[in-house]
């Protein structure tokens, strides 16, 4: 279910015009069209055939993880979202592949300017997809309290998915004693939440029933007994310190109005994860899985990673757009901070990953 992509056929198209040679795998996933792409001018591949057939100095430009069930060295440079650098699970098996055949990550999460912040990324378009899924799981709590939540599929455009949502929100409330939902966001200030915040908003939440908490309002370390306080719970951090967790069992097991969970950041495999009650990524098809509690009210986590495709063209078009100045940047690679931090950060782990 993973339609976006790193370069659209727009971006592709301004770096041709800038000297680069670009060839894209022929995918029937992705959102742009293999003609898309041809008629801007780049030759077409099979897939997987930059791993025989790409010269040594091209870069491969993916998304996010590489095939799985493959142990093989790999030689090449890659820009892609690798996620191993935070000790996620086997990321040590991922690095040692690049160990061996001499090959490169620079990676997409990492690419950051002078004052630290990401060149590009899909937070935004993450906490809008996220909110939104949010806001149906617990509408489908109320609306059909004995089914269990179905399969997502992409949206056409955005304003399809706001449409949908606030249809189904209007339904829910009346079942609700026309009482929206409280919608707490954490990480209320950065893209993700800005993202999250902005679809409630669209789907006609009252601005205050979301409820909009950043580092001043967690600064005293969790946990937090005003999370159980919302219906729906929208967990937008950046993961990289160890904190105190969010929520607990304990929590859960009381007295609470949550009944939804949407964890965008989706660290369930990081050591450090604040909402230590759920262990599995859902995905598209199994969007929530229970949380195990003594408390029979309902609570459902969403922990899908790659929620902005359910927007695939706009996310895509957001993210190369942003990105494009540090791909045109790439002729200058050594000398261009951005990638020179990138490759610096990669050694960083490989050597971690050895001992």
């Amino acid at each position: 279910m993973e339609h976006r992509a790193a370069l659209t056929p727009e971006t592709a198209k301004i770096l041709l015009d800038n000297g680069f040679k670009i060839t894209v795998e022929r995918s029937e996933e992705r959102i742009f069209d293999d003609e898309e792409y041809a008629k801007v001018g780049c030759p077409l591949v099979e897939k997987l055939s930059w791993k025989t057939d790409a010269p040594a100095d091209a870069y491969i430009v993916g998304l996010k993880e590489l095939p799985e069930n493959d142990d093989s060295p790999l030689h090449h440079t890659h820009i892609f979202f690798a996620h191993c650098f935070k000790n996620q699970a086997g990321w040590k098996e991922l690095l040692h592949r690049f160990d061996v055949g001499k090959g490169t990550i620079l990676d997409l999460e990492f690419l950051n300017d002078a004052s630290g912040r990401r060149v590009a990324a899909f937070g935004y378009m993450a906490g809008f997809a996220g909110s939104a899924v949010g806001i149906d799981v617990w509408c489908h709590q109320k609306l059909n309290p004995q089914e269990k939540y179905g399969a997502l599929t992409p949206y056409p455009n955005e304003d399809a998915m706001i449409s949908y949502i606030k249809e189904r929100l209007a339904s829910a409330i009346a079942l609700n004693n026309n009482e929206y939902p409280k919608v707490m966001v954490m990480g209320a200030l950065g893209r993700c939440g800005t993202g999250a915040c902005d679809f409630a908003r669209k789907a006609g939440i009252p601005e205050e029933n979301i409820i909009k908490w950043d580092i001043n309002e967690t600064k005293k370390g969790g946990p937090f007994p005003e999370i159980v306080e919302s219906e729906i719970f929208v967990n937008c951090i950046y993961l990289n310190q160890k904190i105190p967790p969010f929520i607990t069992q304990e929590l859960i097991d009381g007295s609470r109005k949550l009944s939804v969970i949407s964890d965008v950041s989706c660290d369930t495999t990081n050591p450090n994860n604040p909402i230590p009650v759920y262990t599995i990524n859902t995905t598209f098809d199994k969007p929530t899985v229970p949380v195990q509690t003594t408390n029979p009210y309902p609570l459902e986590v969403c922990s899908i990673d790659h929620l902005p495709t359910l927007l695939p063209r706009e996310s895509s078009n957001m993210f190369s757009h942003d990105l494009l100045p540090t791909m045109l940047a790439l002729k200058e690679r050594e000398s261009n901070p951005v990638w020179g931090g990138a490759e610096a950060l990669f050694k960083e782990k490989l050597e971690a990953s050895r001992n």
